[in-house]
């Protein structure tokens, strides 16, 4: 078997350092073009492909970053579906013809998770680090991050995805970062933003600048975020001297929203706002209002928060806190990354910024 070329092989042959070698395959941007070309030439001319696990080795490091995750993707196309029209083309091929709805189970645009998890990307690329994503459900999770854990020098992890047993088990041997939990007795960094804050700027703007009294929070708050957000939104109430509701309306599922909808206008108690937990809850609001033939914002005004691409585009566009969430990603790599170099240092908690963005759902002009 022919001898694998090394990074000394390239070096020699470009005529330039190893460290610059390096420098071209982890860090591009920090060498010159020209040379960045003469290595790239060198490297194929040789047939050398750098290796991550040898990297590891002199460092003690996998020279990875873990993301465990859950996918927004909602139920697959349901079983005995009718079949689609298939049309043929010139090239004898055939394609599919689906009626505009016949998708709707499946996610279009990129959601809060989409988001942050191209910041974290973005980041490691940056840093020169490999990212492995796994994912999977809070039941079945535990062997999978377990897994996962064991190939990475850091982890970050979405809220609701470990259960909090696991995750202590693996901080204890790796920097774990928790994104968008505020900390709770634990032991590992946290990345959030102020969420009962953030929301209790936004009712106090549907009650300060439209003159609205008639407001529902809906949504599950059984995750600390969601209830710091309807905690918000009972202070928001409290300051305007309006009645505070104890619990909010509880939401979970589409066909939950049709339900809560169709029951709402039953008993005739349609308020003057829904302020909603998510940006996805109330995308689903609005469509089975207009399915009702509801006016939003002229009847009944509706509020997301998290600020994912959808709600700009949609009609009307979704007045929504938006969450710096690229930023979030990126923030949760620098942590990694400063743990690993700074080991004995105790976890860090970065709470950042999030807007309050105004638009046409709550009956801002975005003119």
């Amino acid at each position: 078997m022919a001898k694998r070329p090394t990074v000394y092989d390239v070096a020699q042959r470009a005529g330039v350092s190893i460290a610059t070698v390096s420098f071209t395959f982890r860090q591009p941007e920090k060498v010159k073009p020209t040379t960045r070309d003469s290595v790239l030439a060198a490297a194929h001319a040789l047939g050398y492909v750098p290796s991550a696990s040898a990297r590891g080795l002199a460092k003690g490091r996998t020279g990875a970053l873990g993301l465990f995750s859950y996918d927004y993707l909602r139920a697959e196309e349901p079983t005995g579906a009718p079949a689609a029209d298939m049309s043929s083309t010139e090239g004898g091929g055939e394609v599919e013809v689906v009626r505009d709805g016949d998708e709707e189970n499946l996610r279009a645009f990129p959601l809060y998770v989409d988001e942050v998890q191209r910041g974290v990307e973005l980041e490691c690329r940056q840093r020169g680090y490999a990212l492995l994503i796994g994912g999977g459900s809070h039941a079945d999770s535990g062997a999978i991050i377990t897994d996962v854990a064991g190939r990475v020098d850091g982890l970050a992890v979405f809220p609701h995805t470990v259960p909090d047993d696991v995750l202590d088990r693996i901080a204890s041997r790796i920097p774990v970062v928790a994104l968008s939990e505020s900390p709770h007795h634990d032991n590992l960094s946290h990345v959030t933003i102020d969420n009962a804050a953030a929301m209790q700027a936004l009712t106090g703007h549907l009650i300060a600048d439209h003159g609205l009294t008639d407001l529902l929070f809906v949504g599950d708050t059984r995750f600390p975020e969601n209830g710091a957000r309807f905690e918000g939104f009972r202070t928001a109430l409290r300051a305007a001297g309006l009645p505070v509701p104890r619990k909010p309306l509880a939401q979970e599922s589409r066909s939950d929203g049709r339900n809560l909808v169709a029951e709402l206008l039953a008993r005739g108690r349609l308020p003057q706002a829904l302020v909603c937990v998510t940006d996805d809850l109330a995308l689903d609001l609005m469509d089975m209002l207009a399915e009702n033939g509801i006016s939003v914002p002229g009847r009944v005004a509706v509020t997301g928060f998290d600020g994912i691409v959808a709600g700009r585009i949609s009609r009307p566009a979704l007045t929504t806190i938006r969450q710096p969430m690229e930023r979030m990603g990126r923030a949760a790599v620098d942590i990694l990354i400063d743990r690993l170099e700074h080991r004995s240092e105790p976890p860090i908690c970065i709470q950042l910024p999030a807007r309050l963005v105004l638009r046409e759902s709550c009956g801002c002009s975005t003119a």
